[in-house]
C-alpha cells in the first residue's frame, strides 16, 4: 500500500466483485477487467461528500437473492453519499459492500466513520424555523417527507419552530440561546430568508455592542451559518446561491456543512435604520410592481405578471438624484461576463484588496473622501441596486449576470427614461442570452455605497405645493394621465420600503450560508434542461 491508500479490498457490490480502496479522502470502486477489455467501471466519492455510513442487516437483504442463500454468513456496511444529477441537482444514493470476513467489514466502518468525525464543518444540531404559508403552504409537508428523513440519516439533531405570525422567527433570535445550535434553517421563501437574516445580524449586532441606526458602525460578521430550504414562489436567493430551488439538494448542502460567504446591504434614512437586503432594492418599475402585487395576493404567482404588465403600460418615470462611491478595490466589473462560482476567486481577491484599501483609508484619515462620489441626475424608469446575479428559473441570468456573492460591492443598475419599445427590449434581454446592458439608456456601476434622494425632496416647499396643485388640476382635466410628480416605493428583497431618501452601504460577507455556490458544469452531468420562452415579465419572479 501507498502511503495515501487507507484501505483496499476486494468486496461484493451488486453480486459481483469490486476493487474498493480509499486512498487519501477519496472513497472509489471499480470493476476489474481483463487485460484484453477496454475501460472499466470506475465510481468515486470524496469523503466530504458520503452522508453516513452504516452497518447492513445481511438477513434482510440476503431474503432476496438466492445466491446469498447458497454462501456462508455475510457482513455488509452501506455508504449513503452525493450523486449529481442535471444541472446543479444533488440526490442521495447508497452503494452496499458486502464481504465474508467481520474484522474487515468493521475495519471498513471504523475507518470511514473516523474520516467523517474529521468533517468539523459539518453541523449537527439545527435550529429550524418553517413557514407554513409560504408559497403553495407546503413548507411543513417539505421539511417532513424530504428534509427531516436526511437530516436523521446524518444524524443532525434539529429543533423545529413552525412560525405563527410575521416576524416570529426574528423575534425569536433576540432571545434564543445561539451557542446551542450549529447552524440556523429556515423552510419557506425569500421573505422567510430575510425574516432569519434580520434577526441573526440584529442579534450579532446587539450582542457586540452594535447601534444599527448608525450608518457609519462597522457591523460585526455572523458566525452562524443559514440554511435555506425553498418553499416559497420564487426563492431568488436560493436559486442564485445553490443554481437550482430543490429541497433535497438544499438538504444535502447542509448535511455536508458548505459554507458560503454573501455580502449584505444595509439601508438607513439619516440615522435610521431601516432594512437589510442581499439580493435586490429596486426603485421605480420594480418598486410599482411589486406594490400592486402585494394588493392582490389573491392572484398567486400569476399577480407578478399582471403587475409587471399593468406598469409597463403605465410607463412612469420618476426624477432624483444618485450619489455613489465607485467600487475602486473590486478585480470585475458589472460587463466582463465573469459569473461568480463555487471558491470565486474575484470574491477572495475583492475582499483582500478591500481590507487594505479600508486600512490606508483609515489610517489617511480620508475613508468616504466627498471627492471620489459620483453623482448623476436625471429621470429614472427604474434604479436597481443588486448584491448578486438575482437569477431564477425563469430569468437564469438574473438583473447582473455578472454581479458577484462576496467581493464587497453591489452593482448599480439605472435604467433611464425611453420609449416603452425600447424598455420591452430591455426586459426581454433577461429571459434571453442577450447584453441586457448594451443599451444608451443603461448604465451599470460597480459600488460600494450609494444614496438617492428624490427630486421633490430637492424642491422648496413652495415649488412642491405648486408642483401637488398642477398635478391635481392637470389629472382633473386628463384623467388618462401619467403621474410623473409622485414617488415611487422601495422593493427591498421583496418588501416594501417607503423612503424618498436612502443611504445604502455593502458590508462584505457579513453573513454565510450552507451552499456552495454555482458548481462549474461536470462532463459527469447531464446536459442542460432548454430554457423556457421568452415572457418580457418573466425575470419579475426575482422579486
Amino acid at each position: 500500500m501507498g502511503e495515501r491508500i487507507r484501505l483496499s479490498s476486494s468486496l461484493v457490490l451488486d453480486q459481483c466483485a469490486w476493487q474498493v480502496t480509499l486512498d487519501g479522502d477519496v472513497l472509489e470502486w471499480h470493476k476489474p477487467q481483463p487485460p484484453s477489455s477496454r475501460g472499466e467501471e470506475r465510481f468515486s466519492v470524496p469523503i466530504s461528500e458520503i452522508i453516513a455510513v452504516e452497518e447492513t442487516e445481511t438477513d434482510k437483504k440476503q431474503s432476496n437473492s438466492r445466491k446469498w442463500r447458497k454462501m456462508a454468513k455475510q457482513h455488509a456496511f452501506t455508504v449513503y453519499y452525493v450523486k449529481r444529477k442535471r444541472p446543479h441537482r444533488w440526490r442521495c444514493k447508497e452503494a452496499t459492500f458486502w464481504c465474508t470476513e467481520e474484522q474487515l467489514c468493521n475495519q471498513w466502518i471504523q475507518t470511514l466513520k473516523e474520516l467523517l468525525d474529521f468533517q468539523t464543518s459539518r453541523p449537527k444540531h439545527l435550529l429550524v424555523y418553517i413557514n407554513p404559508f409560504s408559497g403553495k403552504k407546503q413548507g411543513e409537508r417539505i421539511y417532513k417527507q424530504k428534509v427531516a428523513p436526511l437530516f436523521s440519516l446524518a444524524s443532525i439533531t434539529a429543533e423545529v419552530v413552525v412560525t405563527e405570525h410575521a416576524n416570529h422567527a426574528k423575534d425569536n433570535l433576540s432571545e434564543v440561546n445561539l451557542a446551542k445550535y450549529d447552524g440556523i434553517v429556515c423552510v419557506g421563501g425569500d421573505g422567510m430568508f430575510s425574516e432569519v437574516m434580520h434577526g441573526l445580524i440584529g442579534r450579532t449586532q446587539k450582542d457586540s455592542g452594535i447601534d444599527q441606526n448608525d450608518p457609519t458602525a462597522p457591523l460585526v460578521p455572523c458566525k452562524t451559518r443559514i440554511g435555506i430550504i425553498p418553499a416559497g414562489s420564487t426563492d431568488c436567493i436560493c436559486y442564485a446561491t445553490v443554481g437550482i430551488n430543490d429541497p433535497v439538494t438544499s438538504a444535502l448542502h447542509i448535511i455536508v456543512g458548505d459554507s458560503q460567504p454573501l455580502d449584505v446591504s444595509s439601508v438607513h434614512c439619516n440615522k435610521t435604520f431601516l432594512k437589510y437586503f442581499v439580493s435586490l432594492l429596486g426603485y421605480g418599475f420594480y418598486g410599482d410592481v411589486l406594490k400592486d402585487s402585494e394588493d392582490k395576493r389573491w392572484m398567486g404567482s400569476v399577480r407578478y405578471d399582471f403587475a409587471g404588465f399593468k406598469n409597463f403600460l403605465s410607463h412612469h418615470y420618476y426624477e432624483g438624484t444618485v450619489s455613489f462611491l465607485p467600487a475602486t478595490h473590486t478585480v470585475g466589473c458589472p460587463k466582463d461576463g465573469r459569473t461568480c462560482k463555487t471558491k470565486c476567486h474575484i470574491c477572495k481577491q475583492s475582499k483582500r484588496q478591500l481590507e487594505q484599501q479600508q486600512k490606508f483609508e483609515k489610517n489617511r484619515h480620508g475613508y468616504d473622501r466627498r471627492d471620489q462620489w459620483k453623482v448623476i441626475r436625471g429621470k429614472f424608469l427604474a434604479i436597481n441596486a443588486v448584491n448578486m446575479s438575482c437569477a431564477c428559473p425563469r430569468s437564469p441570468k438574473g438583473l447582473s449576470p455578472s454581479c458577484h456573492l462576496a467581493d464587497g460591492c453591489a452593482d448599480l443598475i439605472l435604467v433611464h427614461k425611453c420609449s416603452r419599445f425600447s424598455f420591452l427590449r430591455y426586459l426581454i434581454r433577461h429571459t434571453n442570452e442577450d447584453d441586457q446592458f448594451n443599451f444608451t439608456f443603461i448604465e451599470v456601476y460597480r459600488i460600494r455605497k450609494f444614496h438617492f434622494t428624490s427630486q421633490h425632496l430637492e424642491d422648496s416647499e413652495d415649488i412642491k405645493e405648486m408642483q401637488k396643485k398642477h398635478f391635481r388640476r392637470f389629472c382633473r382635466d386628463h384623467p388618462a394621465c401619467c403621474c410623473t410628480f409622485s414617488s415611487s416605493i422601495w422593493n427591498c428583497d421583496g418588501e416594501t420600503l417607503e423612503s424618498p431618501v436612502i443611504k445604502v452601504e455593502v458590508h462584505c460577507q457579513l453573513i454565510n450560508l450552507f451552499a456552495r455556490g454555482i458548481e462549474a458544469p461536470s462532463k459527469y452531468e447531464d446536459p442542460p434542461s432548454t430554457l423556457q420562452a421568452p415572457s418580457f415579465v418573466g425575470h419579475l419572479t426575482s422579486l
